[in-house]
């Protein structure tokens, strides 16, 4: 980790919490006047601190109400054939997340839908016809018990 004091902890604590304050308010709640407060922002944005600012929406809320966990394993792993599949994957507006795996299967993927019909339609259409999958793997949450995006600086 690169250098961070404890005032950029505590600014990144901050802002992973409630990434809309204003420098304001962050610098309020940290003791700093706003000045110095703007600069410490500035600076953990430019050396990749801080990637982007976001709203967190609720997807039942827009009738995303079924999250899906896939697992896929590839029929081969060369550099050639991964390279597809994440270029492929990450076009695909129903993928949240896409974790690369060392295991039993290559990669993870996080996938909102509106219902298993649409689950269904996505792979036949869409995930399956991507070349050299081997097997997939889905399990469909019943429930989320934590979903956090802020992590723990220390």
């Amino acid at each position: 980790m690169d250098r961070l004091d404890s005032i950029d902890i505590r600014i990144l604590n901050l802002l992973q919490k409630d990434s809309s304050l204003g420098v304001k308010d962050v610098s309020a709640a940290i003791g700093l006047s706003v000045s110095p407060t703007y600069e410490r922002i500035n600076r953990l944005k430019r050396d990749g601190f801080i990637e982007k600012y976001v709203a967190i929406v609720n997807r039942e809320k827009i009738g995303k109400h079924l999250l899906v966990l896939c697992t896929v394993t590839l029929k081969q792993q060369s550099m050639e054939t991964l390279v597809i599949f994440e270029q492929t994957i990450t076009n695909f507006k129903e993928v949240l997340e896409v974790l690369c795996l060392a295991g039993n299967h290559d990669y993870l993927l996080k996938i909102a839908v509106k219902d298993v019909n649409d689950y269904h339609s996505f792979v036949l259409n869409r995930l399956s016809q991507i070349p050299n999958i081997s097997n997939l793997q889905s399990s469909f949450v019943l429930k989320e018990i934590k979903n956090e995006t802020a992590m723990e600086i220390v």
